[in-house]
C-alpha cells in the first residue's frame, strides 16, 4: 500500500499552498482597505475631515513599516506555518477594535490611530513571511509566477472590497464591514495552519517527485547561454551550512548593498503610488468626480481588477524573461518598464474630464504598476535566499514609508493644488522608481548560504546525494 508521500497528486502541493497565500493576501488587503471604503462614514461620525482621516490611514502604515524587519527576522526563526496565523489573529482583533471606538469618547482620534498602528504591526509579518515560504518551497524558475499569485491577492482583496463592503455598510452600517473582515481572516488562518508546513521535508503529504523538484530548483537561475546549452554546474547547487550551527545573519551586507538600497528606493515609490489607490481613489471619485456611493464603488474596483490581472501576467513574464535573458534583464527590465508606463497612465488619466474614461486610464496605471510586483519580491530571494525574509522586510519598509507619506501628503496636495497635482506627484515618483531599477543586479548575492537553518540536516543529506550522483 502506498504511503502518503509516495502518491503523485494531480495538483502539486506547493501550488495549493501558494493559492492559499493568495487568499490570505486578499484577506490582508480586505482588512486594510475597508477603512477607505468606510472612510466617508467614519469621517462624518467622528468629525475628522480628509486630513485627520489621513492621519488614521498613516497610523496603520507607520505600524506596518516599523515591524517589517522584525517580521522578516521572525519569519526565519518561527517559520511561515506558525507566524502567519499568529499575525492574522493579531490583526483580526484590532480590525474588530477599530469598530469599537465610541464616537463621543474623548481622544477618539488618538484611539483610532493607536488601533490602526497595532493593526499595521500585525500585518507587517505577512509578506516577509510569505517570501520566506517562497525561498523554502519554490524553485527559482517558478518564483515570478508564485509571487504573481500572492500579490494578485492584493488586487483581488482590494477589488472585492468596494462592492462587498459597500453592500454591508448600506445594510448594517460601517462597523459590520470590520467585524466581517476579522472573522474571515480567523477562518483562513486556521486552514493555513492545518495544511501548511515550514519546509517540504516536514510535510507528510508531499510526493517524493515534488520534493526532489523543489530541492533541485533551489539554486540561482542559469544564464541564457547555459539555458540554451542545458549546462548545469555543480558549483551552482546550494551549499549547505554546517550541520551543527546556522550561519550568522550578515546584517552589514543588507544595509550596505547597493542593490537592496536601490530596490528599497524603488519600492518606496511603488508604495506611494499604490496607496493613492488604496487610500484615496474612492474618495477622489466622490469628491473630485462627483460620483455617488454605488457608482464610485463600481469604478473603485477597476484599479484593483487591473492589479490582479497584471500581477499574474507580470509573474509569468518575469519567469519567461529571466529564463530567456538572465536574472538582471528578466527581473529589472520588467520593473523599469512597468514604472515608466505607470507614470504615463497617471499623468494622462488625471487630466481627462470624463469620469469613466479617467477611471479606466488611471486603472491602467495601477495595472502597469503591478506588472513589477513579482520582480521586487523575486529579487529579494535572488539576493538573500533563506534570509529573504529580512531582505524583503527592509525593502517593504521603504514601500510602507512611501505609503504612509501618500496617506497624509495626497490630501494635502489635493486641497492646495487639486487632485491633478496629486496624481502628477505620484507619476514623478514612479519615474524615479523606474530609474532605480537600473541600479539593481540580482546576481550579486548578499549571503553565502541560501538555505534556512531549519533545513540543515536534510540539506546535508541532499548535498551528499548530489555528490554521489555526480
Amino acid at each position: 500500500m502506498p504511503t502518503p508521500n509516495s502518491r503523485t497528486p494531480p495538483i502539486p502541493l506547493r501550488f495549493i499552498l501558494i493559492f492559499w497565500l493568495f487568499l490570505l493576501s486578499a484577506i490582508a488587503f480586505l482588512d486594510r482597505t475597508n477603512i477607505s471604503i468606510a472612510g466617508s462614514s467614519i469621517s462624518a461620525e467622528y468629525h475628522l475631515g480628509n486630513i485627520r482621516l489621513g492621519w488614521v490611514f498613516s497610523s496603520f502604515l507607520v505600524g506596518y513599516a516599523s515591524f517589517q524587519v522584525v517580521g522578516g527576522w521572525l519569519a526565519g526563526r518561527v517559520g511561515p506555518r506558525r507566524l502567519l496565523p499568529l499575525g492574522i489573529l493579531w490583526w483580526g482583533i484590532f480590525t474588530g477594535l477599530t469598530a469599537a471606538v465610541p464616537p463621543r469618547m474623548r481622544g477618539a482620534l488618538l484611539a483610532l490611530m493607536a488601533i490602526r498602528f497595532a493593526l499595521g504591526a500585525g500585518e507587517s509579518f505577512f509578506y516577509p513571511t510569505s517570501n520566506q515560504f517562497i525561498a523554502r518551497w519554490i524553485p527559482a524558475h517558478e518564483r515570478g509566477k508564485a509571487n504573481g499569485w500572492i500579490f494578485a491577492g492584493v488586487g483581488a482583496g482590494s477589488g472585492l472590497t468596494p462592492l462587498l463592503l459597500t453592500a454591508l455598510i448600506a445594510r448594517w452600517g460601517w462597523r459590520t464591514s470590520f467585524w466581517f473582515s476579522a472573522v474571515v481572516g480567523f477562518i483562513a488562518a486556521a486552514v493555513w495552519y492545518v495544511i501548511a508546513r515550514d519546509t517540504p521535508d516536514e510535510h507528510p503529504y508531499i510526493s517524493e517527485s515534488e520534493r526532489e523538484t523543489i530541492r533541485a530548483g533551489l539554486h540561482p537561475v542559469a544564464s541564457p547561454e547555459e539555458n540554451r546549452l542545458g549546462v548545469q554546474h555543480p558549483d551552482k547547487q546550494i551549499s549547505p551550512p554546517q550541520a551543527d550551527s546556522a550561519p550568522p545573519i550578515p546584517w552589514r551586507n543588507f544595509f550596505r548593498s547597493r542593490d537592496l538600497l536601490a530596490l528599497t528606493l524603488s519600492y518606496f515609490t511603488f508604495g506611494y503610488v499604490a496607496w493613492v489607490f488604496f487610500s484615496w481613489f474612492n474618495i477622489y471619485l466622490k469628491q473630485a468626480r462627483g460620483l455617488d456611493l454605488k457608482t464610485s464603488a463600481v469604478y473603485t474596483m477597476l484599479p484593483f481588477l487591473a492589479m490582479t490581472v497584471c500581477c499574474l501576467i507580470g509573474g509569468v513574464l518575469n519567469d519567461w524573461m529571466t529564463h530567456r535573458y538572465g536574472l538582471r534583464v528578466g527581473r529589472c527590465a520588467l520593473g523599469f518598464l512597468a514604472l515608466i508606463a505607470t507614470a504615463a497612465f497617471l499623468a494622462f488619466g488625471s487630466t481627462i474630464h470624463s469620469a469613466p474614461v479617467a477611471s479606466f486610464i488611471l486603472a491602467g496605471g495601477a495595472g502597469a504598476l503591478y506588472f513589477s510586483q513579482s520582480s521586487y519580491w523575486s529579487v529579494t530571494v535572488d539576493l538573500a535566499g533563506a534570509r529573504s525574509g529580512i531582505a524583503s522586510g527592509i525593502m517593504n519598509l521603504g514601500c510602507q514609508i512611501g505609503a504612509a507619506l501618500t496617506a497624509s501628503l495626497t490630501p494635502l496636495v489635493a486641497s492646495k493644488f487639486g487632485w491633478t497635482a496629486a496624481f502628477m506627484t505620484a507619476a514623478a515618483l514612479a519615474v524615479l522608481g523606474g530609474v532605480a531599477w537600473l541600479l539593481v543586479d540580482p546576481t550579486r548575492t548578499l549571503v553565502d548560504s541560501t538555505l534556512p537553518a531549519s533545513q540543515t540536516e536534510i540539506d546535508v543529506q541532499f548535498h551528499t546525494a548530489a555528490q554521489k550522483r555526480s
